[in-house]
């Protein structure tokens, strides 16, 4: 019996040794007394925030709003101060913990212009918002469930030139909901277009009917004109300039010109035709009338009477 248990108890300390030398050879972390992490589906953290500067106009705020109600990833901010400067935004997207911006501004009540931006490091682009037309007001038949994830789709010619694939990237990574985020539902029922038309980009939002991809327009719509992209956030070098772009202003002083040039060539062919028209265009002799002849067929009353009269 007692040559039992003494083989025994070694093939306990053999085993122990054993288990003791594999505990060795495996990596510290594996027995870390700190607890294990719990593993999350949502590690896409983007978040935008979505705010406006004093004086924008009623339909540039409902646009903002309908962005909101659109992307479930979003965040809002009380209205900034004019005499504000830009890069306190920085600070600002760093409080309500975004690392995406758009911050719509408007100047003179009537022009809104756009900031796309990558909080802090950049880039950041400038546009000009045209053709606004916002959901309420479009009354599309279309409809979409809310914080759904929508499709993004864009034109091919994103790919061709270096600043329309900037702004791609930049898109894709302000407008595409996480996938798994808390707010959003797991499913996509509509789509953001993005096209390239005369220089500008064109937004439109659909709603996917059927499995073959038929489509309706949801709203809301409006166009995107480049101005200017920064390297940095709300400033920085300057990476891109729009050729093509044609500030409000100038639009309207060009307006005003065609206006006036309209009354100037009204008033140059009004005196043109008063030059032309001095006076009468023929001489008369004021003694036709007294001498004038009379055919007999053309006489009436006294003047037959006095014309037959002459004769006899």
């Amino acid at each position: 019996m007692g040559k039992r248990k003494r083989a025994r108890e070694s093939d306990k300390n053999n085993e122990k040794e054993n288990v003791s030398k594999e505990i060795e050879t495996l990596p510290a972390t594996v027995y870390s007394d700190e607890p294990p992490k719990k593993q999350t589906k949502w590690t896409n953290k983007e978040r935008v925030l979505i705010f406006s500067s004093r004086g924008i106009s009623f339909r540039a705020r409902h646009l903002m709003i309908d962005l909101r109600t659109l992307m479930p990833h979003s965040k809002s901010e009380s209205k900034m101060d004019r005499k504000d400067k830009l890069f306190v935004i920085n600070e600002m997207c760093e409080m309500k913990n975004c690392n995406k911006c758009l911050f719509f501004e408007g100047k003179k009540k009537q022009d809104l212009y756009l900031w796309a931006s990558n909080c802090p490091r950049g880039p950041s682009v400038k546009f000009l918002v045209e053709n606004v037309h916002t959901m309420s007001e479009l009354k599309m038949t279309g409809n979409c469930l809310k914080a759904s994830r929508p499709l993004l789709s864009f034109d091919p010619t994103f790919d061709k030139e270096m600043h329309w694939s900037l702004l791609k990237e930049l898109f894709i990574q302000t407008f595409s909901t996480p996938n798994h985020h808390p707010k959003s539902q797991p499913f996509f029922d509509h789509v953001f277009t993005f096209s390239i038309l005369d220089n500008r980009i064109w937004f439109r939002n659909y709603q996917i009917l059927e499995e073959d991809g038929s489509l309706v327009e949801i709203g809301p719509r409006f166009v995107l004109n480049p101005i200017r992209m920064f390297e940095g956030s709300f400033g920085g070098t300057t990476l891109y300039v729009n050729p093509h772009y044609i500030s409000p202003n100038e639009h309207r002083r060009v307006l005003k010109a065609k206006v006036a040039q309209k009354y100037i060539n009204r008033v140059h062919v009004k005196k043109s035709l008063e030059t032309r028209n001095t006076g009468q265009s023929y001489i008369l002799d004021p003694t036709d009338d007294v001498f004038v002849t009379i055919r007999p067929e053309e006489a009436t009353g006294a003047a037959k009477n006095t014309f037959y009269r002459k004769a006899d």
